[in-house]
């Protein structure tokens, strides 16, 4: 496996000419195409991706070890399948409808100002996470550990807290709604 070092990847299209399968440390992916494109067992340690298309990307046993994600597409990414092993992300402004986290330990990710419209957070440990200014409508949480989360900003989301764990979560006066919806009663 090859070992690419503090790169920085412009434009390029991968979804025609795939990048190079290996490990990447410290690079930086502006404005590239890797849609279908095929990461699997690709290494990536702190890196960052801004303004890419990552959408239906294969990412089976890809490691992301402090990887950053701005302004990207990540449309039905599945990190689920991703190896889990020091497994640390971040994300701002993404584009993240109906991405897959299940199952996966990502305690203390940011997720800024990104759309998560239909993300399956099932079984997902986010202890600690923060979703500031994210749009959580019809995003599926079952069985998730949200302790100390905070959701204070976020909308739409609607969640039980019995199927879930929230204790010391953060929430606003507004998004409380949210934890009421399967009572069927009005807040006025």
């Amino acid at each position: 496996m090859d070992i690419i070092e503090t790169t920085v990847f412009k434009k390029e299209d991968f979804s025609r000419n795939a990048l190079a399968y290996g490990e990447y440390d410290n690079c930086t992916f502006t404005d590239c195409n890797f849609t279908d494109a095929n990461l699997t067992g690709f290494i990536f340690t702190e890196c960052r991706f801004e303004d890419c298309n990552l959408g239906m990307a294969k990412a089976k046993g890809t490691a992301f070890k402090d990887v950053t994600f701005v302004n990207c597409k990540l449309l039905g990414f599945n990190f689920s399948i991703c190896d889990p092993f020091l497994l640390s992300l971040k994300f701002e402004g993404c584009n993240m409808q109906l991405a897959s986290f299940y199952r996966l330990k990502i305690k203390n990710t940011k997720f800024i100002k990104c759309g998560l419209q239909e993300a399956d957070f099932n079984e997902t440990d986010l202890t600690g996470a923060t979703f500031s200014d994210c749009d959580l409508n019809k995003a599926i949480f079952q069985q998730a550990v949200l302790e100390k989360a905070d959701f204070r900003t976020a909308y739409n989301y609607s969640f039980d807290p019995e199927l879930n764990r929230i204790k010391k979560a953060r929430f606003s006066r507004e998004g409380v709604a949210g934890l009421l919806m399967k009572y069927n009663i009005s807040i006025e």
